[in-house]
């Protein structure tokens, strides 16, 4: 990708350490820090807080269903644990995971920047988020929420007696974070890219990050209204779903889902791009149709807008509403299964390396995969109507975004970690957890995909006796799912001391990110790199 001696990166690196040890000591220099690597790991210390409080209410919900009565919680207590998960989840963990932790750290290596374009804005993004969090843990401990993490009106307007308002204040400012930040990546990767980094130069995981930046720029604002609408509706009563006051309960659900289908890419094309990273070092080859892939994510991105009402077949919209969304459900697939035709193209024949990042990356593919294929089942009107609001959909919806995106997370985090810290992790361990993680994940979550298609109702707190082998059966999954997760956050931390350190390029691996020291200087790069060919060439 570029010549370390020309430009001098290896030869000359930066003096005076790396950015863990220089710029303000104690805290306040980590509060304070415009450094975009230190945020990343100040995002990194946020979604694993947050996933961790996620995975408690995610317990307590399978231990709940573990008998048909459903005895551990009530009905109401049991709608405020799975409101609690879902909104966690999806905006404190899924959305930012990647994006904010490794693209905050990865894209300005990636593209020969110092940092990204706007430090003080990133910091701010942090800070926004930080905010959000709060007012959701404050909604929580001033006793919950019970309308779904989706708010659905006149429900959360009209009926719901809990803190609506607090949640949706929580959720309205972390969408803020999530504009700024991908504002800051759009204009760096438009401004400050390298000498010679032209865009069919640029990594996959850079495509990754651009795309997603797109979506968080123009999707999250429409969120950011319709949840200001909720507040006015419920504070003041305006007509804005509420049918007796004129309004359109349907709206709701067109807003929301004009946003939320798109989030889906934004949680999923970042676990692409760190795929795509990941395939190509393992095997050793450059990525089988570059040029397809970098389209590709941008035609997820684009098309990603124009299928929210797939989510509606149910609602009453148009017949012929329904068959357009229909069919652009269907063909939203064909990039995607693009990425995976070329993922399995540069596998085919190659002398593959099975560690742990690997294992990772194949675990996102197979369980993406599945997912994405039983999407399809949910694209067709005629089997929707029938496994709507079952546990088919809650299936679907895992597969894809907590088996996909969380195995490409900790897959990137395994690969990039050497760079990160300066330590290596013990492989052994970490190649378990990825094993035990793909496995219980399936243990976890292909019961409910018969469950559903049974016609088991998700979100009720009891069901009937024939459902409960089954619902067992998935919380044993998801007991197995709980100690592949936490192993990483064992190993890993252990390594932070015990670790040995880690070389420049551990991997062997093309980029400029692993052309400079392991940790990275404050400002990356001693002289601005001069970029000579392609991101994947490889010659061993």
């Amino acid at each position: 990708m570029s010549n370390p001696d020309a430009s001098g990166i290896l030869a000359r690196p930066l003096a005076g350490g790396s950015y863990l040890t220089e710029g303000r000591p104690g805290l306040s220099g980590w509060l304070a820090t415009h450094d975009h690597k230190r945020i990343a790991l100040l995002y990194g210390v946020g979604i694993t807080f947050f996933f961790l409080l996620g995975a408690v209410a995610a317990a307590l919900i399978r231990l709940n269903l573990l008998t048909p009565a459903g005895s551990l919680m009530s009905a109401e207590t049991y709608n405020k644990a799975f409101t609690f998960h879902g909104v966690v989840m999806v905006w404190f963990f899924l959305i930012p995971s990647i994006p904010a932790t490794l693209g905050n750290f990865l894209l300005p290596l990636m593209i020969g920047a110092r940092d990204v374009a706007f430090p003080r804005l990133n910091l701010f993004s942090w800070y926004l988020y930080v905010g959000g969090g709060l007012f959701t843990i404050g909604a929580l401990l001033l006793g919950g929420v019970d309308t779904g993490w989706t708010f659905y009106t006149p429900f959360s307007t009209m009926f719901s007696n809990s803190h609506v308002i607090l949640a949706v204040v929580g959720v309205f400012v972390v969408g803020f974070s999530s504009i700024l930040t991908g504002l800051n990546f759009i204009v760096t990767v438009h401004t400050m890219r390298a000498p010679g980094m032209f865009w069919f130069r640029l990594p996959l995981f850079v495509w990754a990050m651009y795309a997603t930046s797109l979506v968080m720029v123009l999707a999250t604002p429409v969120l950011a209204m319709t949840l200001a609408l909720i507040a006015l509706e419920r504070l003041f009563g305006i007509g804005i779903f509420d049918p007796a006051l004129g309004g359109d309960p349907l709206l709701f659900q067109h807003f929301f889902w004009f946003y939320s289908h798109p989030a889906v890419y934004i949680m999923v094309l970042p676990a692409m791009g760190v795929t795509s990273e990941l395939i190509t070092c393992s095997v050793r080859r450059r990525i089988f149709g570059y040029k397809f892939m970098a389209w590709s994510m941008l035609a997820i991105a684009i098309i990603g807008f124009m299928v929210w009402g797939h989510h509606m077949f149910v609602s009453g919209q148009s017949m012929y509403a329904g068959i357009v969304f229909s069919i652009l459900s269907f063909i939203v697939a064909v990039p995607s299964a693009i990425k995976v035709f070329n993922w399995v193209a540069t596998l085919y024949k190659g002398d593959i390396d099975f560690r742990a990042p690997m294992i990772y990356a194949l675990g996102f593919v197979g369980l993406f995969m599945l997912g994405g294929l039983t999407g399809l089942f949910l694209a067709a009107t005629a089997l929707d109507v029938n496994l709507t609001d079952t546990y088919f959909v809650v299936a679907h919806f895992h597969y894809i975004m907590v088996g996909g995106t969380v195995m490409a997370y900790l897959g990137g985090v395994h690969f990039w970690w050497p760079k990160i810290t300066g330590r290596l992790y013990p492989e052994g361990p970490a190649r378990f957890a990825a094993l035990l993680m793909f496995f219980g994940f399936n243990m976890t979550f292909f019961p409910q995909y018969l469950l559903g298609y049974l016609g088991m109702p998700r979100r009720y707190h009891a069901y009937p006796e024939p459902y409960q082998w089954l619902n067992v059966l998935s919380s044993a999954g998801a007991s197995l799912l709980a100690i592949a997760y936490l192993m990483p956050l064992c190993y890993l931390a252990w390594s932070l001391r015990q670790g040995r350190r880690a070389e420049a390029n551990p991997w062997n691996a093309t980029g400029l990110e692993w052309t400079v020291p392991s940790p990275p200087p404050t400002t990356n790069f001693a002289l601005s790199p001069v970029v000579t060919e392609g991101p994947y060439e490889y010659r061993s």
